[in-house]
C-alpha cells in the first residue's frame, strides 16, 4: 500500500500534523517509538499551553491518544532507520520509502518528519531517579513551580544563562555549574547574569550526583582542579547542556545546521527535498516549546496536502 502521507514521530508536532492531515481525508501512517515524545517523559506541569490553566504531561498525552482515535489515526510503534526517495525517470516526483528497525518498508507520496530532539543528559546518579521530581530539562515549562526555592542550572552556555535569567523571576537563589574553567555564554548574557544578585556561577564543576528523598534535596559536584567535592542544598536541578535532534536517519535528504537540526522553509516547513516536510524540535529553532511544535505540525500538514494534490494531478 502507498500512503498519501507518513508522519515520523508522535509528539506534539506529529499529533498536530496527523489531526490536520486527517481532516483533509488523506491516507496516513504515523510511525513512532512512543506517543507524546518529551511531553510524556519530561513535562511535569504544563502551565503555558492555550486552553489549560495547568495540565500534566501524562494527562496531555492521554488527550492526544483520544484525539488520534477520534480521527481514526493509529500509531505504528517502530523506529525509522532510513528514508530514500525513488527515482521516476521523468518530471513526476517519486515516492518515499521509509525503512524501520523491525525490517518493514513503507511507501508514501509525502513525509513529515517530527522526530523531535532529546535533551542531553549529564548521566550521573540520581538524574533519572529524580526526573520530574526536581530534575527538569525545561525552565520555561517548570520554572514557576520552584517559586521561592533554590535551584541549580547545569551548563554555562547560552541555554544555561538564559534559563538562569528566566528562573530569577521566580526562585530565590540559582547556582550555574559549568564544567570548564570559563563559561561559554555570549557576552550579553554574561553581563545580564552579572547584574542579577540571585545568580552564582561556579566553574570547574563536574556534577557527581543528585540526591533527595521524594524530591531533589541536593546536588554534589567535584572541583575539576582540586578534586574536592562540595554539596549544594537545592530543590531543583535544570539540565541545560543542549539537545540532540533525532535526524540521523535522513540520509542527506535535508540540510542540517551544525547542531544537526533540520533547515526548512519557514513559510511552508518544506525541506530541500520536494514532498519532505519537517516540524517541531528536530527543526532549527531557538525555542523548544509544545505550542510551537504543534503550530509547525499543523502548517506542515497543510503544506503536505497541497504537495500531494499537485503530485496526484
Amino acid at each position: 500500500m502507498t500512503y498519501d502521507l507518513i508522519i515520523i514521530g508522535a509528539g506534539p508536532a506529529g499529533i498536530s500534523a496527523g489531526v490536520y492531515a486527517a481532516r483533509q481525508k488523506l491516507s496516513i501512517l504515523i510511525i513512532s517509538k512512543d506517543i507524546g515524545g518529551q511531553v510524556a517523559k519530561k513535562a511535569v506541569d504544563i502551565e503555558n499551553y492555550p486552553g489549560f490553566e495547568k495540565i500534566s504531561g501524562p494527562d496531555l498525552v492521554e488527550l492526544y491518544q483520544k484525539q488520534l482515535k477520534a480521527n481514526d489515526l493509529f500509531v505504528t510503534q517502530d523506529e525509522v532507520i532510513g528514508i530514500e526517495k525513488q527515482e521516476t525517470g521523468d518530471k513526476k516526483q517519486g515516492n518515499f520509502l521509509v525503512r524501520t528497525i523491525s525490517g518493514k518498508i513503507y511507501e508514501a507520496v509525502s513525509l513529515i518528519v517530527t522526530s523531535g530532539a532529546k535533551s542531553k543528559l549529564i548521566n550521573v546518579p540520581g538524574e533519572e531517579e529524580f526526573s520530574g521530581k526536581g530534575v527538569s530539562y525545561c525552565s520555561l515549562c517548570d520554572g514557576p513551580i520552584f517559586k521561592g526555592k533554590i535551584v541549580a542550572v547545569v551548563g554555562g552556555g547560552n541555554n544555561g544563562f538564559e534559563s538562569a535569567l528566566f528562573l530569577s523571576n521566580y526562585v530565590k537563589k540559582i547556582y550555574i555549574l559549568e564544567y570548564s574553567d570559563i563559561v561559554k555564554a555570549d557576552q550579553e548574557n554574561q553581563e545580564l547574569v552579572a547584574k542579577e544578585s540571585k545568580i552564582e556561577i561556579i566553574t570547574n564543576a563536574r556534577v557527581a550526583r543528585i540526591e533527595g528523598e521524594k524530591f531533589v534535596k541536593s546536588i554534589t559536584y567535584e572541583d575539576v582542579k582540586s578534586g574536592s567535592e562540595k554539596t549544594l542544598e537545592v530543590n531543583g536541578v535544570f539540565v541545560e547542556i543542549g539537545y540532540s535532534p533525532a535526524t540521523y536517519f535522513l540520509n542527506g535528504l535535508v540540510d542540517l545546521n551544525e547542531k544537526k537540526e533540520i533547515i526548512f522553509d519557514t513559510a511552508t516547513l518544506a525541506t530541500k527535498t520536494p514532498g519532505l516536510f519537517s516540524a517541531g524540535d528536530c527543526n532549527v529553532s531557538k525555542y523548544k516549546q509544545i505550542v510551537m511544535a504543534s503550530g509547525e505540525g499543523a502548517k506542515a500538514a497543510l503544506s503536505a496536502y497541497e504537495y500531494i494534490k499537485r503530485t496526484k494531478n
